[in-house]
């Protein structure tokens, strides 16, 4: 017997990775017609009801494992959104009853979670079902997911400017000062003065310049760096 859905509380995922150009948003793929039986497809956040025997944490976890098929991220909550227009788009409404029982009105817990997307984080999400479009590429999305992704992006901005060791999970082990310019400028969403960066960055005692350039580039090799986390504790 299936377990029973709570059909009035779901959970939504964002979950943000960085492939150290860009940062992506992991969405699933949405298949199906609207009211006038035409086909559509179009993305939305990785969410579903809860089970009413089931924790939140518990289910975030368990539909971003279910839907995506990634599994071990950090998933911390962060608002809850219930609207009375969540649900205000036709198409949304019609879907919707396709594939649950019908309700009026549905409050959603939404989490993040920031990973660096490589390889092996990417072999881990079915990629029949989800995909990682580019946060400048999303698009318009089922019901509010645009709004819940926007303010995720606030929620980890207020993460950050209390603990900066979390930037540096995003990026690779050893990164140029661009890849972290690149990361900053998307994350707080405002272009930064390359000058001002390089210098401030050069006086930041956890940020650790290495004897390493980049390698096979057309342009000017880049010095690599490295985040000394004792040396970030230590500074606090």
């Amino acid at each position: 017997m299936a377990p029973l859905a709570n059909n009035h509380i779901s959970v939504d995922c964002v979950v943000f990775g960085f492939d150290g150009e860009n940062l992506r948003v992991l969405l699933l793929k949405r298949r199906g017609s609207d009211v006038g039986g035409e086909m559509f497809s179009d993305n939305k956040l990785p969410g579903y009801l809860i089970y009413q025997d089931e924790d939140l944490d518990d289910a975030a976890s368990r539909v971003l494992k279910d839907q995506t098929g990634l599994t071990g991220v950090a998933l911390t909550q962060f608002k809850a959104f219930g609207s009375k227009d969540r649900k205000s788009k036709q198409r949304d409404l019609h879907w919707l009853e396709k594939e649950q029982a019908k309700v009026k009105r549905i409050v959603t817990i939404a989490y993040f979670s920031l990973v660096k997307l490589d390889k092996n984080l990417e072999k881990n999400v079915n990629s029949e079902a989800a995909e990682w479009k580019k946060l400048n590429e999303l698009g318009e999305l089922a019901f509010d997911h645009n709004q819940i992704i926007e303010e995720a992006l606030r929620a980890i901005r207020r993460e950050t400017d209390n603990n900066r060791a979390l930037i540096f999970d995003l990026l690779p082990k050893k990164f140029t000062a661009s890849q972290f310019r690149m990361l900053m400028e998307i994350l707080y969403g405002k272009p930064l003065d390359v000058r001002n960066f390089h210098k401030k960055i050069s006086q930041l005692p956890y940020i650790i310049p290495l004897d390493e350039r980049q390698q096979g580039v057309a342009h000017r090799a880049a010095r690599y760096y490295r985040f000394d986390k004792k040396a970030y504790s230590g500074s606090r």
